[in-house]
C-alpha cells in the first residue's frame, strides 16, 4: 500500500503544481503587460518632458541672441552717431567711411582701382584700364 500512496500523494502534488500553473501564468501574463505598459507611459510622459524643456532651451537661447543682436546695434549706432557727430554731419562720416574703405581694400602692391562718380552718380568702370608698364 506504501506505494499507491506514494503515487497518490504524487498526483495530488503534481494536480496541485498544475493548477498553481494554470492560474498564476494568466495571472502573471496580465501583470506582466499592465507593468510594461505602465513602463511604456512613463517613457512617453519623460520623453514629453525632454522635448518641453529642449524647446524652452531653444527659446530662452533665441530671446538672449535677439537681445545681444539689439544690444550690438546700439553700440553700432551709437558709435556711428559720436563718429558723425565727431566728421562735421553724415555727409563727412560717410566721405571718411569711404576713404577708410578704400585703405583697407588696397592691394599689397600698392595699386587699387578707384570708382569715381560721373553723370548721375554712375561710375565709369574700369574705363581704358591699361595693363601695368614693364
Amino acid at each position: 500500500m506504501r506505494g499507491v500512496g506514494l503515487t497518490l500523494g504524487s498526483i495530488v502534488g503534481l494536480v496541485a503544481v498544475l493548477a498553481i500553473v494554470l492560474i498564476g501564468f494568466p495571472t502573471y501574463n496580465v501583470y506582466s503587460k499592465q507593468m510594461a505598459g505602465r513602463a511604456a507611459y512613463e517613457e512617453a510622459v519623460q520623453n514629453r518632458r525632454i522635448r518641453v524643456l529642449e524647446a524652452q532651451a531653444a527659446l530662452d537661447s533665441a530671446k538672449l541672441t535677439a537681445a545681444a543682436e539689439i544690444e550690438r546695434a546700439k553700440g553700432a549706432n551709437e558709435a556711428n552717431r559720436i563718429m558723425s557727430e565727431a566728421l562735421g554731419g553724415p555727409e563727412a562720416y560717410l566721405r571718411w567711411s569711404y576713404i577708410n574703405m578704400l585703405q583697407e581694400t588696397a592691394g599689397k602692391d600698392g595699386r587699387q582701382t578707384i570708382y569715381i562718380p560721373t553723370e548721375a552718380g554712375m561710375p565709369i568702370l574700369e574705363a581704358g584700364q591699361r595693363p601695368p608698364a614693364r
